[in-house]
C-alpha cells in the first residue's frame, strides 16, 4: 500500500496507518497515484511534500567508444533488442544522427526510425550490425519493441526533445528541420590556410535572415548536401541510363534521375544490396568473385558506388533497381563557430575541404566541396539548427574557468564560446589548446586568437604544430607539459571541453587528462579514472567529437 502520509507528518504510527488506508481507498481523486499531491490537495497541516524519486540512471557496460563494435554488442547479449541496437552505435552521443545512442536504438526498435545509416561515426560497420541485430530479432520472434511504458516522446529524446528546445527557442521557425530545411544564402566561403598548406579549410558564413532561426553556442548547423553532378553523371553512364528519366525519391517526390542522385542518395558507401544485385547479374567470373569477396570481407576503404559499378562493368541493371539499393543522403552537422550576440542573423562554420585521388579518380567530400566550390556567393544551401547535446555550451556560471581543446576544425565551437563570453563580459578565465600541421600555413584564426590574448579574453593559448619539427607534437603533449597548471584549474572548478576527431585526438586527450590526474594530482590510476568520470557526470567534462 502506498504511504500517502509522510513520516514527518504530525501523526502517530496508528494514525498514519489509518489515514494511509483511508486515502488508498478513495476513488475519483485526480491526484491518484501521486501521494504527495493527494496530501497537498487535502490540505493536511504539517505534512511535508513527498518528492518523486529521480529515476536511476541505467548503467550500460558497452558505453565505451574505445571498445570494438563486436565486443560492445557482445556485452549487450541477453538485453532487449533496443539495447543491442544502442550498443551498435559509436557511443559518442555526438548528436549527428539527431538522437543520442540510446534513443536512436530505441527509435529503430520501435519502428519509428527506418533510416539505419544515421550514425556517422559508426559508418557502415554500425549499419551492418544494426541490420544483423534486427534480422536476429525477427528470427527469434522478438518484436524488438521497447518497454510499453516508454512513450514516443521518451524515445525521441535525441530528436524531439532537443528539437523541442529549438522550437521553444525559435517560435515560428520551428518548422525548419532536417526534414524541412531552410534555404539560406551563402555569404562567404573564405580560405583560412595560407599558401603552402596541404589543407584547404574554409570560414563559411551563411545568412539566416528571414528564417527566424536562433542558435546557442555549442549548437550545430545541419547542412543538407548535394553530390557532385560529375560523379552522378558518371554513375548514370556506367549503367547506360537516361539522366532525364523520372524516378521516385525516398521522400516520395518525383525527380529526374540526375537530380535524384545529386540530392537524395548517398553515392559514397555501396550497400550490400547493391553488391548482391550486381553479383547476381554479372557473367564475368573474375568480377563475380571480386563482388562476392566484398560481401564476405567488406568493401575496400575508399570504394564508392561508382567503383562497385565499374567492377561490374557491362552488367544489365535498371536505374530504378540501382537507386532502390542506395542509402539516403544524410545531413552533415557542423559545429557553429559564432555567437548570435556578435554576428546577428548569420551563422559561421569552419569546414575542412576533403579532396583526394584514388585509383586515378578524384574523390570529393560531399558537403565540404559543395560549400567550398559548388555553391557561389548568393546561392542557397539547405540548413537547420541542431541543438547541442549533453550540455556542450559555455558554463551557466559566467565566472567558471574553461579549458578548451580544439585542434584543426575542432576550434569551431570554441570561437563561438569566446565570442559569447566577450559579448557577455563573462569574468571566467579561458584557456585554449589549438593544433594543426604548420604554424606558418595552418594557424587558423591566428589574428583573432592573438587579439583575444592581447585583450585578456584568452588567459592562455597553447599551440602544437605537428609538422614543424622532427618530433611531432600534438595538443595532448602540450597538456602534459602544463599538467600542474591544468590540475590547478580543474581543482578550482574549471570546465573541460574537447572538439574534434573521436578515434585518435579525443581518445589521446582523454588519456592525457587521466595522466594529469595521476602525475599532477597524485591519484592512483583507479582514482584518476573515477575523478575524470566525476568530471563528466558533474557536467564539467564535455566532448563534441565525430
Amino acid at each position: 500500500m502506498s504511504d500517502f502520509i509522510p513520516t514527518t507528518a504530525p501523526f502517530s504510527e496508528d494514525q498514519r496507518a489509518w489515514l494511509n488506508g483511508f486515502f488508498a481507498g478513495l476513488t475519483g481523486i485526480q491526484t491518484e497515484g501521486n501521494p504527495a499531491a493527494v496530501v497537498q490537495a487535502l490540505g493536511i497541516g504539517g505534512a511535508t511534500a513527498v518528492a518523486e524519486p529521480e529515476p536511476e540512471e541505467e548503467e550500460f557496460a558497452w558505453r565505451d567508444s574505445s571498445l570494438p563494435i563486436v565486443e560492445r554488442v557482445g556485452l549487450a547479449d541477453g538485453h532487449p533488442t533496443e539495447r543491442k541496437l544502442m550498443a551498435a552505435m559509436a557511443q559518442l552521443d555526438c548528436g549527428s544522427c539527431g538522437y543520442v545512442c540510446q534513443t536512436y536504438g530505441e527509435a529503430i526498435a520501435k519502428g519509428e526510425e527506418t533510416n539505419l545509416t544515421l550514425c556517422s561515426p559508426g559508418g557502415k560497420e554500425t549499419k551492418q550490425m544494426i541490420k544483423k541485430i534486427l534480422a536476429e530479432s525477427k528470427g527469434s520472434g522478438s518484436s524488438g519493441n521497447v518497454d510499453s511504458g516508454a512513450s514516443s516522446g521518451d524515445l525521441r529524446n535525441g530528436t524531439e526533445s532537443r528539437n523541442g528546445a529549438a522550437a521553444s527557442r525559435n517560435g515560428a521557425a520551428a518548422q525548419w528541420s532536417r526534414n524541412n530545411p531552410f534555404s539560406a544564402k551563402l555569404i562567404e566561403s573564405r580560405p583560412l590556410n595560407l599558401e603552402g598548406s596541404a589543407k584547404d579549410t574554409r570560414h563559411v558564413v551563411i545568412d539566416l535572415t528571414g528564417s527566424g532561426l536562433k542558435y546557442n553556442v555549442g549548437d550545430a548547423l545541419g547542412v543538407l548536401p548535394s553530390n557532385c553532378p560529375d560523379l552522378a553523371t558518371k554513375l548514370i553512364d556506367s549503367i547506360a541510363a537516361d539522366s532525364q528519366i523520372s524516378v521516385a525519391t525516398p521522400s516520395g517526390n518525383t525527380k529526374t534521375l540526375l537530380q535524384a542522385l545529386c540530392e537524395d542518395y548517398c553515392l559514397k558507401d555501396p550497400s550490400d544490396e547493391l553488391i548482391e544485385l550486381l553479383a547476381g547479374r554479372i557473367q564475368d567470373a573474375s568480377a563475380k568473385a571480386t563482388l562476392t569477396l566484398m560481401l564476405e570481407e567488406g568493401v575496400p576503404d575508399g570504394f564508392d558506388v561508382l567503383d562497385v559499378l565499374e567492377v561490374a562493368q557491362g552488367v544489365t541493371v535498371t536505374a530504378t533497381e540501382v537507386i532502390e539499393t542506395l542509402d539516403p543522403l544524410n545531413p552533415r552537422l557542423y559545429s557553429i563557430a559564432s555567437s548570435m550576440k556578435r554576428v546577428g542573423d548569420q551563422v559561421h562554420l569552419t569546414v575542412g575541404k576533403v579532396v583526394y585521388e584514388r585509383e586515378g579518380r578524384v574523390r570529393k567530400g560531399v558537403a565540404s566541396t559543395m560549400l567550398a566550390d559548388r555553391v557561389s556567393t548568393g546561392e542557397t544551401v539547405r540548413v537547420f539548427v541542431q541543438p547541442n547535446h549533453a550540455g556542450f555550451t559555455v558554463p551557466s556560471a559566467a565566472d567558471t574557468p574553461m579549458i578548451m581543446v580544439g585542434p584543426g576544425t575542432g576550434i569551431a565551437p570554441f570561437l563561438s564560446f569566446l565570442q559569447e563570453r566577450a559579448e557577455s563580459n563573462a569574468p571566467g578565465s579561458n584557456w585554449l589548446f589549438f593544433g594543426d600541421q604548420h604554424e606558418a600555413f595552418d594557424f587558423l584564426y591566428r589574428e583573432e586568437l592573438e587579439e583575444y590574448v592581447g585583450n585578456g579574453l584568452l588567459t592562455r593559448l597553447d599551440t602544437a604544430f605537428s609538422r614543424d619539427d622532427e618530433r611531432k607534437v600534438y595538443v595532448q603533449d602540450r597538456m602534459r607539459e602544463q599538467a600542474a597548471e591544468i590540475w590547478q584549474w580543474l581543482e578550482s572548478g574549471a570546465a573541460f571541453y574537447v572538439c574534434g576527431d573521436a578515434s585518435r585526438m579525443a581518445r589521446d586527450v582523454d588519456k592525457a587528462l587521466h595522466d594529469i590526474a595521476v602525475s599532477a594530482g597524485g591519484l592512483s590510476a583507479a582514482d584518476a579514472a573515477a575523478y575524470v568520470k566525476q568530471l563528466s557526470t558533474s557536467g564539467r567534462y564535455h566532448r563534441d567529437v565525430y
